[in-house]
Order: C-alpha cells, then structure tokens, then sequence
C-alpha cells in the first residue's frame, strides 16, 4: 500500500485570470511530493481525497471544484511519477474512489493520495 498526503492547493485546470500559474503549481506539487514513492506496474485502487480551502466552494459551487476535473490533472501528474512504468501508464487504476472536503485554511489544503494493489 502507498499512502501520501500532497500538501498544496489542488486545482482542476487551467485558469484564464487570476493567479493562472496556480494549475501549474498543482501539477508541479504533485510530481515533486510522489516522485520518489515505489513505482506501480500492476492493476491497483486509487483512491484520492482532496482537501480544498474556503475559496475552491464559491456562491456558484457550493459543492467545490469540478471532481472530475480535479481528478484528471492528478492522474495526468502521477502518469509521470508512480504510474510511469506501468504499461499503459495509470489505465492501470482500475478502481477509483474521489472525493473533496473542505478544509478550513489553505496551509490544510492538498491531496490524501491511497494506492493498493488489485488482483485482476
């Protein structure tokens, strides 16, 4: 099992206004916290909890952030860490588990990041 709490503000895309270097920062985050986790090769569950600060839930998302959009900026980050020996990269995720909390400030902000292998 690998388990990892990424510390940062987790951010779904790219952003037009602005802090626009914010998505990159993320992706940046995540690279640099799990590049020296045990790489996997084999099917396994992932399971992601994103702890977002006060204002990822604005008036207009009172839910947060875009789940789905948030998750595939993470995959697309661990595709070039602990997914990147895997044949087919992370297509070896083959369950997924996401969810978001708030958090009450920015410095608790980040990722629980949960692997375990799958027999398939």
């Amino acid at each position: 099992m690998i388990a990892k709490f990424v510390g940062g503000i987790p951010y779904a895309r790219h952003k037009r206004r602005g802090d626009i270097e914010a998505p990159k920062r993320w992706t940046d985050a995540v690279i640099r916290q799990t590049e020296d986790l045990p790489k996997v090769v084999n099917a396994c569950l992932l399971k992601l909890t994103f702890c977002l600060p006060p204002d990822k839930f604005p008036g207009d998302l009172p839910y947060g952030s875009d789940l789905d959009n948030l998750t595939k900026r993470t995959l697309d980050a661990l595709q070039r860490t602990v997914f990147r020996d895997a044949k087919g990269h992370d297509s070896c995720v083959v369950v997924l588990i996401a969810m978001k909390t708030k958090v009450s400030s920015s410095d608790e902000a980040g990722l629980h990041l949960e692997i375990l292998p799958v027999a398939v």
